[in-house]
């Protein structure tokens, strides 16, 4: 029988309890670790993918030899440093005369393995190459824009799902609002082939229009690659399903005494006890009470003014 240890700390306690699954996540982190064999150029396009994830990932330099995402028992290393850095998505590089520079990108749920996409990088340039003007260089941890460009990714599946995985490893932390100063860079994927995508980094320039909104120019600062698609892995539907569970899909807790109509919107039922207004206490300044007993007193003194004249006449 497995012993449950719980924390006994409070700063342990509080440190399980971010990492403890939530209604609403926070922005993912990625996990960026290569193999026993690495080239110059997928060594240079992990550097590059973490300085430009650099807030929101893990780097591991160190060689990892008995990682092979696709294979069965190949997953137990990175099921193993999900839970220990808190990453939900992680960047894989290898490099072999079958598959060179190779790049594994999936995502994990509830720390185990969900999906797979590999992709081999092609005519790779990185941010040295690129010549601009560094006052419009994009800040550390901005929110980017992403556009996908081309038919590819609404018809083909191989493309359909690097789009996904893509739009989770680049986009960061979600927010309902933005504003439109703070966007300062623009990802733009184009699909030039039914298994090749063209990948760049601009930055955004603002410019007069003569109107409210103004006008967009996009700056390529790099990195910039193709990726070829070469294998991808789906989730089944079944882990599909419990993944893409929400707050709104689970059973709300019934409200007593509470209805709901189409016409008459929400109706409400209040109960209130009997109330024994004979019982009540009436307070002594009531002014109710003060005018019977002026009327009584009146009363009685006419009685007994009535009763003084009779004796009188007899």
């Amino acid at each position: 029988m497995m012993k449950i240890k719980t924390p006994k700390k409070g700063r342990v306690k509080r440190e399980l309890d971010k990492r403890a699954p939530k209604l609403v996540e926070t922005g993912k982190k990625t996990l960026i670790l290569q193999g026993t064999k690495t080239s110059g150029t997928l060594n240079s396009v992990l550097s590059e993918i973490y300085h430009l994830k650099k807030g929101g990932a893990v780097r591991f330099t160190r060689k990892n030899d008995n990682i092979r995402p696709f294979e069965s028992g190949g997953e137990t290393s990175l099921e193993f440093f999900s839970p220990k850095t808190d990453c939900s998505i992680f960047v894989y590089g290898s490099h072999s005369k079958k598959r060179p520079n190779n790049l594994v990108i999936g995502r994990m749920y509830d720390h185990h393995v969900y999906d797979l996409v590999e992709v081999g990088v092609e005519n790779f340039k990185s941010i040295e190459s690129f010549t601009y003007d560094k006052k419009i260089a994009p800040r550390v941890g901005s929110k980017p824009f992403i556009a996908f460009v081309g038919e590819g990714f609404e018809n083909v599946d191989e493309l359909k799902h690097l789009k996904e995985v893509l739009l989770d490893l680049l986009r960061g932390k979600v927010v309902e609002n933005i504003n439109l100063a703070g966007l300062d860079r623009a990802y733009v994927c184009t699909a030039i082939s039914s298994n090749k995508v063209y990948l760049t980094h601009c930055a955004l320039r603002l410019k007069k229009s003569g109107t409210v909104v103004p006008r967009m120019e996009l700056v390529e600062v790099g990195p910039s690659m193709d990726l070829v698609v070469r294998r991808h892995r789906l989730p089944n539907e079944g882990l599909r399903k419990e993944a893409m569970k929400t707050a709104k899909d689970q059973p709300k807790k019934k409200v007593k005494n509470v209805s709901s109509d189409a016409i008459q919107g929400t109706i409400g039922k209040i109960y209130i006890p009997d109330q024994k207004v004979g019982e009540m206490a009436l307070p002594n300044k009531a002014k109710g009470v003060k005018r019977e007993r002026r009327e009584a007193k009146n009363k009685d003194a006419n009685e007994h003014a009535s009763k003084k004249q009779k004796e009188e006449s007899e």
